[in-house]
């Protein structure tokens, strides 16, 4: 019997096989990893400096272990080249391994902006374990990093790098943190709390170079500013990967098209996770996989199950000032803010009144619960 091939093993990859193992004990499994393939928790790169954690020790099991535990063949270091629908095959590594279903959890790569200067390739991006060793080793003994980017990544990062004593500077071309999550009142709060803990923020401009001093490195902004730094840290956000479905000829928009049972436009394939747009959605968040997991596993296992997104609250770590949010879908309407010395109580209120979505700092947080039963999932 052919086996049930897994493509990717980041938090989608490895909880499908562990969901489908607790199902089917003894089905034929294997893991596909263009990496080392250790599981870790990946929410943990950006705030694992400030607690002193190595790349070493994020990982909770080798390769070698997950594939004892699953009971799974596990291939490490194994880039696939193509995927054959009509053959079922996956080639990888020299080999043609042939599956009775696959699922792609391909993760998402990180958005690389162009710039000029004789030290532009030396911008660090963290998006795996083996990016954050890079990182880890790279800031060992320096005092400064320029961050790129003051999203939700880039905000994690800005607040682990202060709080472990580097100076850091922020630039994003918005005119606030957050800007794609927080209303501005609530990110204000934000900017203002991880100011005084040391981080320096850029906005409203973008880095249009970085060079090589004598020092480290220096950062051109483009409204002609300089900053000077050891590090230069990229996290300006993710794109899903596409290309390998691309080829393979699946219907792709942004990210790889599924309907609710995360099947492709290809029999027996499926996807999940960052590279994943489930009936128009995006969610590269760690409840969405974990639903669309245990949803794939039943229907791998046998049993067809739709994926259900109830509403999911996402924790923003940056403990200066604690964030919590549930995006709100993009229809009309208008945040209701309530807000004292303590936090930000954020509400999405479409036309008629109806909550959507939520956004809370500081004491506020403790109402995600309670807010979360009130908005309506995003797939039910």
């Amino acid at each position: 019997m052919d086996p049930i091939v897994i493509i990717g093993s980041g938090l989608a990859g490895y909880t499908v096989a562990r969901e489908l193992r607790r199902l089917e004990p003894a089905a034929p499994l294997a893991v596909i990893s263009r990496d080392e393939a250790s599981f870790y928790s990946k929410p943990m790169l950006s705030n694992a400096l400030a607690a002193g954690k190595s790349a070493a020790q994020i990982a909770n099991a080798s390769a070698a272990q997950m594939a004892e535990q699953l009971r799974a063949r596990v291939l490490a270091g194994a880039e696939v080249d193509a995927i054959d629908t009509a053959g079922r095959f996956a080639h990888a590594g020299g080999e043609a391994i042939r599956y009775s279903k696959l699922v792609l959890a391909l993760g998402a790569d990180p958005i690389s902006v162009p710039m000029a200067g004789d030290a532009a390739g030396e911008v660090l991006q963290v998006n795996d374990l083996a990016g954050y060793a890079r990182f880890r080793a790279a800031i060992e003994g320096k005092k400064s990093v320029a961050l790129l980017g003051a999203g939700l990544i880039g905000c994690e990062f800005a607040n682990d790098l202060a709080t472990a004593r580097l100076s850091v500077d922020v630039i994003d071309p918005a005119p606030r943190p957050l800007g794609r999550l927080l209303p501005e009142v609530a990110a204000e709060r934000v900017r203002a709390a991880l100011a005084a803990i040391g981080v320096r923020w850029h906005f409203g401009t973008t880095a249009s170079a970085v060079s090589r001093t004598a020092a480290g490195l220096r950062v051109t902004l483009a409204n002609g500013n300089r900053l000077d730094a050891d590090v230069v840290l990229s996290a300006i956000g993710l794109r899903p990967r596409t290309t390998l479905a691309h080829l393979a000829g699946l219907n792709v928009a942004r990210g790889i098209v599924t309907d609710r049972m995360l099947q492709t436009s290809a029999p027996d394939v499926y996807a999940l996770g960052d590279c994943a747009e489930v009936e128009g959605n995006v969610l590269p968040f760690v409840m969405p996989i974990m639903q669309a997991a245990r949803a794939l596993a039943r229907t791998l296992a046998g049993s067809p199950t739709p994926v259900i997104y109830p509403a999911m609250p996402v924790v923003v770590k940056t403990p200066a000032m604690p964030a919590v949010v549930c995006p709100p879908p993009a229809v009309p309407g208008a945040w209701r803010v309530t807000a004292d010395a303590a936090g930000v109580e954020a509400c999405y209120e479409d036309l008629g009144g109806k909550l959507l979505g939520f956004a809370l700092v500081g004491a506020a947080c403790s109402r995600k619960n309670a807010l979360a039963k009130r908005v309506p999932p995003v797939l039910d």
